[in-house]
C-alpha cells in the first residue's frame, strides 16, 4: 500500500456490503449500483491496499485473511463517518422516543444500536421497554410506544415485515434425551406462540411431554435450557453459546418461522424512529434472512 494513499470510504462501503450480503449481486441491490460498478470498487480497493480482500470463484466468495481484518476496521470507519455527518450535518434533534423490543432481541443487537444512536442524537432520550410480543403490540395501539420491534404469526397483516426467524428446539450440549420418557419442556407462560407451536408439534407426532419449568422471559428460558432443566422452543436468533439445536433426525419436528415486524416507523416520531430502526437493522443484517 502506498504510504501517501488514503482509504476511500465509498470503496469501503462497497466492500462491507459485499461481505455482509455474501455476493456482488445482493450488494449491488443494497447499494443501488450495478454489479459491475461494485466489482470495480472492490478492484480499486485492492489496488489501493496492495492486497486481495476477497477470494472469488464461480460458486463461492469468501474473505481472505486480510479481508477479515479489513472488515472490522471498515465498519468502524463507516460508523464514525455516518455519526459525524449525522451530528454535524443534520439540524439538532431533541425529544423522547419510546421504544418497545421483544425480549429475545435485546442482548444481541439493541445495546450497540442504542449506543450509536446516542452518539449521533445526544439530545434524544430513549425510553426502552422489553417484553412479550402481545404486550408490546397492545402498548403501541394504546399510544404508549412510538416504535416497536416485535413478531407476528405468518399471514397476519399488522406491521412491516423486516425478517423471518425460524423456531427451533434448543437444549444444553450435555442434556441426555431419552425417547422412552416424556420430554421435559421449559416453557413461557400462555398465551405464547413458542409454547403453542412446540406443544402442538409434539402432540401431532404423539411425543409425550411434561412441563419442567415455566420461565418469566426468554432470558429465563435460555438460562433454564442452558442449565439442563429441559428442552426449550426458541427463535434461532435467541440461540446462545452452550445450546444446541435439536434436529428432525433426533425425532424433533420442524417448527414454523415467525415474522419479525416493525410498528411506528411512519408515526408522529418517525424523524427519531427511522434512524434508530436503521441502526438496529444494520446490526442484525448478517444474522437474519430478509423477506
Amino acid at each position: 500500500m502506498n504510504d501517501a494513499a488514503d482509504l476511500d470510504l465509498d470503496l469501503l462501503r462497497a466492500f462491507v456490503a459485499v461481505a455482509e450480503e455474501g455476493g456482488f449481486t445482493a450488494a449491488a441491490e443494497r447499494l443501488r449500483r450495478t454489479q459491475a460498478a461494485v466489482s470495480l470498487k472492490i478492484k480499486r480497493l485492492e489496488a489501493t491496499l496492495g492486497k486481495r480482500v476477497l477470494e472469488r470463484s464461480s460458486r463461492h466468495l469468501a474473505l481472505t485473511r486480510d479481508g477479515e481484518v479489513l472488515l472490522g476496521y471498515a465498519r468502524r470507519l463507516l460508523d464514525l463517518n455516518d455519526e459525524t455527518l449525522q451530528r454535524l450535518g443534520a439540524p439538532p434533534v431533541s425529544g423522547t422516543l419510546r421504544v418497545g423490543v421483544a425480549d429475545y432481541f435485546l442482548p444481541a443487537h439493541l445495546p450497540k444500536a442504542l449506543a450509536r444512536f446516542g452518539r449521533s442524537h445526544p439530545d434524544v432520550h430513549v425510553q426502552a421497554r422489553v417484553g412479550f410480543a402481545q404486550d408490546l403490540t397492545a402498548a403501541f395501539e394504546r399510544g404508549d410506544l412510538d416504535l416497536v420491534l416485535t413478531r407476528r404469526e405468518q399471514g397476519e397483516g399488522k406491521g412491516r415485515l423486516i425478517w423471518r426467524d425460524p423456531l427451533v428446539w434448543a437444549a444444553s450440549a450435555g442434556l441426555e434425551i431419552v425417547p422412552a420418557r416424556p420430554l421435559r419442556l421449559c416453557l413461557l407462560p400462555a398465551p405464547c406462540v413458542y409454547r403453542t407451536h412446540g406443544i402442538t408439534a409434539l402432540d401431532r407426532i404423539g411425543r409425550r411431554w411434561e412441563a419442567a419449568y415455566t420461565a418469566p422471559s426468554v432470558l429465563g428460558l435460555q438460562a433454564a435450557a442452558l442449565a439442563g432443566v429441559g428442552v426449550a422452543v426458541l427463535s434461532r436468533s435467541a440461540m446462545i453459546g452452550g445450546l444446541r439445536e435439536l434436529t428432525p433426525e433426533e425425532g424433533f419436528p420442524i417448527l414454523p418461522e415467525l415474522e419479525v415486524i416493525v410498528l411506528g416507523e411512519d408515526g408522529p416520531r418517525a424523524h427519531l424512529a427511522r434512524p434508530l430502526l436503521q441502526l438496529i437493522l444494520d446490526s442484525a443484517r448478517q444474522e437474519f434472512p430478509t423477506p
